[in-house]
Formats: C-alpha cells, structure tokens, sequence
C-alpha cells in the first residue's frame, strides 16, 4: 500500500478516541477485522473459520456489495461478528466533494440498518485514507474511524507462510490486524482463507485474545 495521503498520527491527535490505529497496549488483546465483505467467494469460507474456531471478528462492509448479498451480511450479524462501514462504493474518500463523502458514508448506513437492523459506529475508510475535514465530520457525528497497525498485505494474493510471517513481525498488545474478506477481478484470497486457522492458533498460542472492535476499544459498536 502506497503510503498514506494525511498522517495517521496526526489524526490520532486531532481526534483522540475518534480515530484509532490499535487498542489499549496494556493487555494482550487483538483485534481481527475483515475489509470489503461481503464477497460470495471468500466471506462465507472466512466465516466458517471463525465458526469453527469460536472467534468472533469484525467485518467493514461495502455498501453496494451489501445490497448485492444481503444474506451474506446477515449471517455475518447473526454469528456473533460485529459489522462497519467501508463506503458504499470502495472509493477513494479524500477525492470526494464533502457531499460526495458524506453519501458514502450514509448510503452505507441505511443499506446496513435497512438488512440487519443496526447503524454502524465505526467506519474504515477505503486504503485507510480520510482527510482532515473528513474526520472533522466523523468525529461531530459520533463515528470512530478505525483503521489499523498490523497489515497483513493479504490483499495482494499472498501465500498464507507470508501473512502469518507479516503479522508475526508486526504484533503486539491491542493490535488491529488488517485482513479481507473480499476482493476484486482477479484477486484470489486462498492465502488469507489458508492462514486463517494458523492465524488464530499462533495468536491464542501466544496468550491472545481475540475480541470484536467494540471490545478491544472499550466502545459501542453500534449508534442509536
């Protein structure tokens, strides 16, 4: 991923709370969360992992794909999973008009409360890029923006030894792990649907505990 458009850290410290990059770091807790769900070849295959396992993670959800797979995204909510907003069309936030992005944001809102019953609190922006006045927005509006520090680097049809390797490195206490549960033309996700199981045994082995965002960060998943 090309290196981002705004700094994270200093959107970390206009918006303590309301934009975040890990968890409290004093516990061994981590967080595995799924960008681009849902995506009829991949997610329900990531699901079962998690099912079997007994992990419950976080999926950031496309609007317009949720519209295309509404059972997938309630199979999601009924799993225990918790779900966020990922745009309504995967784009890049920060070229949008403030109405164009502020569509992304609510277009996504009501297709998620219009299948599952529920509104989002936290939103992933598209290649983890938002701007200032974006953020601006977000945080008035009670949204936390959650983007990550563990990069799995999944997405670019990486061998599952590779991801785990990637994570191994980058891990540590209130890690955010970034993964995917969906792609595009001609991205296969068999490494990440390959490291999942490994995945989740080297972090228990290592005293882990695997929690939902809202858990991780001590915040409500969800608005009223």
């Amino acid at each position: 991923m090309k290196k981002a458009r705004y700094s994270w850290a200093a959107l970390e410290q206009r918006h303590p709370g309301a934009f975040v990059t890990h968890g409290p770091v004093h516990a061994k807790a981590a967080a595995l969360t799924f960008d681009d769900a849902p995506d009829p070849r991949f997610t329900p295959q990531i699901l079962d992992i998690l099912a079997r396992h007994r992990v419950r993670a976080t999926f950031f959800i496309v609007g317009s794909r949720a519209r295309a797979h509404p059972e997938l995204v309630r199979r999601i909510v009924r799993e225990g999973h918790l779900i966020g907003n990922h745009s309504d069309t995967h784009a890049l936030l920060t070229n949008k008009t403030a109405a164009g992005f502020e569509r992304e944001i609510r277009r996504t809102d009501q297709t998620l409360l219009a299948i599952t019953g529920r509104k989002p609190r936290f939103i992933r922006p598209p290649y983890g890029e938002i701007s200032p006045k974006q953020t601006d927005w977000t945080a008035r509006r009670g949204y936390i923006v959650v983007n990550w520090n563990v990069d799995a680097v999944d997405w670019r049809n990486t061998p599952s030894r590779t991801i785990l390797a990637i994570v191994r490195k980058q891990l540590r206490p209130g890690a955010i792990i970034l993964l995917h549960a969906g792609g595009g033309r001609g991205q296969d996700l068999s490494g990440t649907i390959n490291a999942l199981p490994r995945l989740i045994a080297m972090l228990k082995k290592q005293g882990y505990r695997l929690n939902t965002l809202d858990e991780l960060l001590g915040q409500r998943g969800y608005r009223t």
